[in-house]
């Protein structure tokens, strides 16, 4: 089904992530109605409706899904079961199956082993000593997160030695985790994929990434061309993961290269953060296709518009450069509309149209 123009848009979320899907949705005229538990958050100030309330809110969510035509999700720590209120009275894309997997560290590391993809050494872990004998197996250093709610670093504990053990485990407060083995790894890079409700997929290029600290520095576009077999090989696996799912909308894949091929991190059933660049850097964003898909549109082209693209994530008080960055005429300077600028805190980003052999 299609979803004409002048329809609106429910987003669960009211982060930097919503606001740029809403200024998408609002460029196709589309409105968007806003679903969030913050009192002024950032999506708010950009769409055409706010309905402040948390989310476990089953009657609010019910309430929320019978005013919109649709309805998306801008980030995965939420409860997928609350969302089956919303999904109720209006479609809910991406499934609530692929959010369901994706908040789950283990699950989402069992299901793509299942189809074939090959994360790092890796075993569930749900008391000290089942921790103890998961080092046994795994060795040091490795580390332990978390299965569910974590992201940008937070609920992460590395463990170089046993004798880091106990304060690991407490570091994750016993919460049940996954222990993961370090592997040697070249690169990081991500797989944005946008699949509409017809099973069309399409791929951008594969930005390649750097973290700082657990939280995304930047991303440049294309990769590495040594990286291209590993790319190939992730693509095919996150084919195969959007498929399985019967997807619809944005879905990333994160990986690590290594001598011996790709390896699976993690995924995110949502638009990312390595995607940003695609704003100004591809002739369709992933928010604008994202939105496309939801509302059952025609896919846009994700080819690159100029031979290479970097986006820089502006961190804490990084935001304060903003004159300087505006100063470049390469540049293009997002801000998040957010108060305090804390440290880690994501407050905008800055996308850079670079000539060939141009890098951050």
């Amino acid at each position: 089904m299609t979803l004409p123009p002048g329809s609106t848009i429910g987003i669960v979320g009211g982060g930097q992530l919503g606001r740029m899907l809403a200024m998408a949705a609002a460029q196709l005229g589309y409105k968007c109605h806003i679903y969030a538990p913050d009192k002024d958050p950032p999506a708010a100030e950009v769409a055409a409706l706010f309905t402040r309330g948390v989310y476990n809110d089953e009657q609010a969510l019910a309430r929320f899904g019978a005013e919109v035509d649709v309805a998306t999700y801008e980030f995965e720590n939420i409860a997928a079961g609350p969302l089956s209120a919303l999904a109720d009275h209006a479609p809910l894309y991406p499934p609530r199956a692929a959010l369901e997997i994706a908040q789950d560290r283990l699950s989402e590391k069992d299901f793509v082993t299942r189809l074939g993809g090959r994360p790092a050494p890796y075993a569930a872990v749900s008391s000290r000593d089942e921790l103890e004998a998961a080092l046994g197996r795994i060795g040091a250093p490795a580390i332990l997160k978390t299965r569910r709610f974590g992201y940008d670093g937070k609920g992460q504990a590395r463990i170089m030695n046993a004798a880091e053990t106990d304060e690991a485990w407490a570091d994750v407060r016993g919460a049940p985790s996954v222990l993961e083995g370090f592997i040697r790894f070249d690169a990081e890079f991500s797989i944005l994929l946008c699949r509409a409700p017809s099973g069309e997929v399409l791929l951008w290029d594969a930005p390649e990434n750097v973290h700082s600290h657990g939280i995304l520095d930047h991303s440049s576009v294309p990769a590495d061309p040594a990286l291209r077999p590993a790319i190939a090989e992730a693509q095919a696996l996150a084919r195969k993961v959007a498929d399985a799912l019967d997807y619809v909308g944005m879905l990333t894949l994160e990986f690590f290269a290594t001598a011996d091929g790709a390896v699976f991190n993690e995924m995110a059933p949502r638009v990312h953060n390595s995607g940003h660049w695609s704003i100004e850097g591809a002739l369709t964003s992933q928010f604008e296709n994202h939105i496309r898909a939801i509302c059952g549109l025609p896919l846009g082209a994700t080819d690159l518009i100029v031979p290479e693209v970097t986006m820089q994530n502006l961190i804490g008080d990084d935001v304060e450069r903003w004159r300087d960055i505006l100063s470049d005429p390469a540049a293009h300077l997002h801000l998040y509309g957010k108060g305090e600028a804390r440290p880690g805190r994501k407050m905008g980003h800055v996308t850079r149209l670079i000539g060939r052999g141009e890098r951050l």
